[in-house]
């Protein structure tokens, strides 16, 4: 396993992508194969990051999430292909008449038809988010599973789910089921509790040439989908549930689930269970999450086949985390470092009309929002001020330099409709 290259590429990402700090650990069946933290904590005090230094882990929270669902499942209290309304009749969508089409199975694997919502961080109790659903006119998508599209306010709902069913706060369930029996004694959805431990990050914006230090978010109800705070060397313990059975917490034959290929998001991978899967990797099949907030870039993942688990936590938005952990799991399986997931072809001979279709503003009520130009035949898009030269690939995709993927969504007239962007289908509005 050559590391040495491995790290050659970290350090050339930490300059070129402004990574203040940074940690990685990789284990296979029980036993560390690599740990180390490079960079900074705090670029104030220079104190460094190890293994055991604590990071947001934003979205990697949803996995912890669909386990607790899955154990409830397993215990007989739900299953996941019953109708939401069975434990929360009071949930209603004003813009979806048969509200019983939608399951637990389609929360989690964010395929319940719903648009991304305008997030409500003020709302710290979950049967408020239910008024939310209910009282406005949500944008929808098309039927129950038959889209792919990022919803944090629709997976809140689980965490509502675990409450009904077990009349335990959701937090304190998840502590108790999950954090605790596996010694994940470094984590915690607690801001206060943070407070108190030594070894935390400080989580940062890098703008106008500079590091901007970034509060912890409180998240309100989002806790569900993106509270935890973690260290790698935790996240490898949590790793071993699902390579190596986890017994204690729940059987092989219920947390395989979360791995299964459910609907398709990028030219390889699909979506399961809170977990993005891409099979047939080298023989091999990926399975990993990410995650991102103000300060913090996430990736965690495993390669069941091997029992191989990975996870990478940055104090800084916007972080290549992902890259950082395919690289890692590249070099523990002896392949090159630079093979990639997916390569997107480009078309060849695309005619102006077909340009000129992708064209328009595309936007999400949670904020996302993108613009594609056609200028002297060249697309490009405008993207949190950054603009972006595009090329036309296959499938209604076009493609940046840097290989990032937005595909396109066409009616029967082959108008576009949508654009899917960072796993959220962002309608058209001009």
């Amino acid at each position: 396993m050559d590391w040495t290259s491995f790290e050659k590429q970290v350090y050339a990402r930490m300059e070129s992508d402004h990574i203040p700090g940074l940690a990685i650990a990789v284990s296979k069946n029980g036993k560390v194969l690599y740990e180390k933290g490079f960079g900074v904590q705090d670029v104030e005090t220079g104190e460094p990051i190890n293994a055991d230094t604590m990071f947001g882990i934003a979205s990697v929270t949803k996995s912890f999430t669909a386990l607790a669902i899955l154990t409830l499942e397993e215990e007989g209290k739900l299953c996941v292909d019953d109708p939401v309304t069975k434990y929360l009749p009071e949930f209603r969508i004003p813009t979806i008449a048969d509200i019983d089409s939608i399951k637990i199975h389609h929360l989690l694997t964010h395929s319940t038809g719903l648009a991304p919502l305008r997030r409500r961080e003020e709302l710290n109790k979950l049967r408020e988010h239910l008024d939310y659903l209910a009282g406005d006119d949500h944008d929808i998508l098309g039927r129950p599973g038959e889209y792919f599209s990022y919803c944090n306010d629709a997976f809140l709902l689980l965490g509502a789910i675990i409450e009904r069913v077990t009349g335990c706060l959701f937090r304190r369930f998840v502590t108790e089921r999950l954090l605790n029996p596996l010694k994940m004694y470094r984590s915690t959805f607690s801001i206060e509790e943070l407070s108190k431990m030594d070894n935390v990050s400080t989580p940062y914006v890098f703008t106008e040439g500079e590091y901007q230090k970034q509060p912890w978010p409180t998240l309100g109800n989002y806790e569900v989908g993106g509270g935890i705070r973690s260290s790698v060397r935790d996240l490898v313990k949590y790793g071993e549930v699902f390579v190596n059975g986890g017994k204690e917490i729940i059987s092989k034959k219920f947390i395989e689930k979360m791995w299964r290929p459910v609907i398709q998001y990028a030219r390889n991978s699909y979506y399961g269970y809170a977990l993005e899967v891409t099979p047939r990797y080298h023989g091999v099949t990926l399975v990993e999450h990410g995650g991102g907030q103000p300060g913090v870039s996430s990736n965690f993942g495993f390669v069941p086949e091997q029992g191989l688990v990975v996870a990478v936590l940055t104090n800084v938005s916007n972080a290549p985390a992902a890259d950082i952990w395919l690289e890692a799991v590249n070099t523990a399986l002896g392949i090159p470092l630079g093979e990639k997931r997916s390569v997107e072809p480009f078309a060849e001979n695309v005619a102006k009309e077909e340009l000129v279709s992708y064209v328009g503003t595309y936007q999400s009520n949670e904020g996302s929002r993108l613009q594609i130009h056609l200028e002297d035949n060249h697309l490009k898009a405008i993207l949190e001020n950054e603009t972006l030269p595009l090329r036309v690939g296959e499938n209604n995709t076009l493609i940046s330099e840097k290989g990032r993927t937005i595909r396109f969504h066409f009616n029967e007239k082959k108008e576009s409709w949508a654009a899917f962007l960072g796993m959220r289908m962002l309608l058209k509005v001009e």
